[in-house]
This record gives C-alpha cells, structure tokens and sequence, in this order.
C-alpha cells in the first residue's frame, strides 16, 4: 500500500470514527433502550413466553403464506446475527468500555426481545407480494403501508442496501481473513477467493436455497461453541463467579481515577456494551424482520415470538457466555508488545487458550460459520431493501456485487470497518424504530387478539395498556 492509498484509508477511518461517536452519543442510546424497556411493558414482558418462543420455532404451518418454515426463517435470521459481534465484537467491548459492557450487552438482548418481536408481527402483518410472485416484507413496507409514509421508507431500505455491504458483508470476511492470516498464515487473497465461491454458490439460488443452507449450519455452529464456552468455563470455574460479579458491579461503577469527569466508566460500558449488542442481536435495526416477513406463519404473533427467541440465543446466552470466558480469562487486561490493550480476535483467542493447543483451531473454526452464516444471511437483507428501491430486475445484479464486496472486505483493516457498521447501523435504527414507536398499539391490538383465540396456548396473560 502506498503513502497516498494510506492517508485515504486513514482519513475514512478518522471521518467514521467520529461519525460513529456522534450517533452513537446519548440521544440514540436512549431512543434504542428506552424502545426496548417501553415495548417490554407495552406487550405485558412478552419476554417471559420463552416456552411458547421454542416450541412454534419447530412447528410448521402449512396453510400459512410465505417461502420459508418457522425455523427456516430463524435460522437465516440467527445466521445473519451470530457473527463476528458475538466473538470479535464482544471483545472490543469488554476492551474498550471493561467488563460492565457484558452487562449491558446482556441487558440490551434480554429487552431487545421485545423490540424483535414488535418489529417481526408488523413485518408479517404488512407483508406483500413481489413482482416474482415471492412473499416480502420488512421496515420499508411497515413504514410505507403501516404509516403511509414512503419517503422514509425509501430512507431505510437505502441505508438498508449499503448499511448490508458494512455489517453483513466486509465486515465479516475482514474479521475471518485477518484471523486466518494471523493463525494459519493463510493470504487474505486466497480467504477473499474461497469465501467468494462458498458465498456465490449458496446465495445465487435465493432465499429458499439460503435457508436450507443455514438450517444445517445454524445448528451446528451455535450448539458447539456454546459447549466450548461451558468447557471454557468449566476449566477456570473458581474464576467465574468473580468474573460475574465483576460484570454486574462495573456496569453502574463510577470510576474515582476519572478525575473530574465522573461517571466516565458508565458512560463507556454503556456506549460500548449497547453498540455492541445491537451489533451482535440487532433488535431495533430492522434487518432480522425482512427475513421474519419471508416465513410461512398463520398468524403474526407466531412468527413474532419464534423472531424474539433468536435475539434469546444470540445475546443473553452466546454473547453473555463470550464475555464471561473473557473476563474471567483476565486477558483483557493484557498488553501487547506495544503496549496496547487486547483487542478484537486477539483478545478472544488469548481467553480461549484455556482450552490448549486447538485453542486457535476453535476460534478459526467458529468464526469462519459464524461469518459464513452472516454473509449469506445478510446477502438476503440486503437484496430485499436494494429490490424496494429499484425492483426485481435489481437482485442478480446485487447477489454479484454481494460476492465481489466479500472479497474486498477480505482485505480492508477491521477497526475501519467496525466504525463504518456502527455508522450504517445508527442511520437504519431511526425510521425503524419511529415505525415501532408509532405503530406499538398494533402490536399490542394483534398480540392480545391472538392471545384471545388461543388459551391454550397462553396462561394467565396480560398486556399493559399505555
């Protein structure tokens, strides 16, 4: 790389970087979490039907429109969500705001179930029709025939389109290539060709051939790394309950060596722990109900409920469990040969070396279905807000930049990236949550007529009416 190429990449980096801080201040932190805490209470906890969540995710409803099952639908879902945020992104966290960021990682899923759950039965509620015939839906839809308000729903699917190419995309096959590299010294060339031909092979073929691809991957990537986090934790058990306490009482600590700006500890465990989280679960984004829109469900609720448990999966027990192993490692305290703290896979993989000498093998490993899964995930994401905008003449051609854009995020510096996604996120979060805002009493109306016509399946419910 040469001197001009990078004072250009430094300059991205710094403009992101402050785009980042600034809409990743207050005013958003609080729109976002209060959406989750106000959603909570408006759909009575919703959260605690967690049984129901379970059993409908493997339930099929036959009659019911749409391309894909229940589980078909949160498989996509998880893969698009489980990635580089649940390893990579949990790291930076735990570095950049300490421990108390797992806390607020953990707090954001828990609420965010509500949010994913509101923002999937609008999805289906307002669903259509493409030109091919296929079932679509998503924010844009909601915003458009839910609030009658186009433009905005032309600003989301436009922030949706390229906000996939940060998150879903190059951020993904930068994390994975830059870990390969460092592990097994394999060239960010030959990593940017191979995931280019895996991803190419799955997502030309649409959203039923992602599906059946991801109902095999999701499985098997989820329930093997949450065994070796148990193991993980299993081997430094006298740790873990510290490490626990630590995570809880750091997250309302104010920091006295702070000086004068009191409660700067808060405030970065909060920035960081929030930021991340909606990196890693992304309730509130608007990108997981675009798929929920594709599921084949009787009802909104039922599709509701099975979106709602993959935020369950993806923060409160995957991420959760990451940043215990990390803090309970004591590695986020150590320092490079520079004098830096770990970060990012670094980080991940120097907590993880309890596990001995395969250590690296299971990072690689894990990260590689996790980014693979996201990729693919995400191609779908991105496709459908590109197709609103421009219609169905519009998806090969993007499913071919989708492939071309993982080679390139293969090799583009990871902490550049991190900073474009946290922009992209911010700008997608706005008009999805105004929708959910606004259209909460739908929710509520659909929940509690749904909940009326089945008892047997809801004991004793109740909404709070605000």
């Amino acid at each position: 790389m040469n001197a001009r190429e990078s004072s250009l990449l430094h300059a991205v980096d710094f403009i992101f970087g402050k785009l980042s801080d600034w809409l990743w201040s207050w005013p958003l932190i609080v729109l976002l979490l209060g959406t989750h805490v106000y959603l909570t209470l408006r759909l009575g906890f919703i959260q605690r039907h967690i049984i129901q969540m379970f059993r409908y995710t493997f339930t099929k409803d036959s009659e019911g429109k749409g391309e894909i099952t229940h589980f078909g639908a949160l498989s996509t879902a998880l893969a698009a969500t489980v990635g580089t945020g649940n390893i990579i992104g949990v790291a930076s966290a735990v570095s950049l705001g300490g421990p108390g960021a797992v806390f607020w990682m953990w707090l954001t899923g828990l609420l965010g179930m509500a949010t994913k759950y509101a923002e999937a039965v609008l999805s289906i509620k307002y669903r259509t029709t493409n030109s091919t015939g296929q079932v679509v839906g998503g924010p844009m839809y909601v915003l458009e025939r839910g609030m009658r308000c186009r433009w905005l729903a032309m600003l989301f699917a436009a922030f949706a389109a390229i906000a996939a190419f940060g998150i879903g995309n190059m951020n993904q096959s930068s994390a994975v290539s830059e870990n390969l590299q460092e592990s097994f010294g394999l060239s960010k060339e030959i990593v940017a060709v191979g995931l280019m031909a895996l991803t190419g092979v799955v997502i030309i073929g649409g959203v039923k051939s992602i599906a059946r691809a991801c109902q095999v991957i999701v499985p098997f990537m989820v329930i093997g790394y949450i065994a070796c986090c148990l193991l993980a934790l299993t081997l430094m058990a006298e740790k873990v309950p510290t490490a626990i306490l630590r995570i809880f009482t750091e997250a309302f600590r104010i920091d006295a060596a702070a000086g004068a700006a009191w409660g700067i500890g808060i405030a970065q465990a909060m920035r960081y722990g929030i930021a991340r989280g909606l990196f890693s679960n992304e309730s509130g984004m608007g990108s997981a109900p675009i798929i929920a829109a594709a599921a084949k469900t009787t009802h909104p609720v039922r599709q509701g409920l099975v979106s709602a448990s993959g935020t369950f999966w993806d923060t409160v027990v995957i991420c959760f469990m990451t940043g215990v192993v990390i803090v309970a490692s004591g590695e986020w305290m150590t320092t490079d040969p520079q004098g830096e703290r770990l970060n990012g896979a670094a980080l991940t993989l120097a907590a993880f070396r309890i596990l001995g000498e395969w250590a690296p093998v299971f990072l690689s490993v894990t990260l590689f279905t996790f980014v693979y899964s996201t990729i693919i995930g995400w191609a779908y994401i991105g496709e459908r807000a590109a197709e609103y905008l421009l219609g169905s003449a519009v998806n090969l051609i993007y499913r071919w930049l989708w492939i071309l854009a993982v080679g390139v995020g293969s090799m583009i510096s990871l902490e550049t990236v991190f900073k474009i996604s946290d922009v992209l996120n911010a700008l997608m979060v706005v008009p999805n949550v105004v929708s959910l805002l606004v259209l909460a009493k739908v929710v509520h109306t659909e929940t509690a007529e749904y909940w009326k016509h089945n008892l047997h399946d809801f004991k004793q419910n109740s909404l709070t009416k605000l």
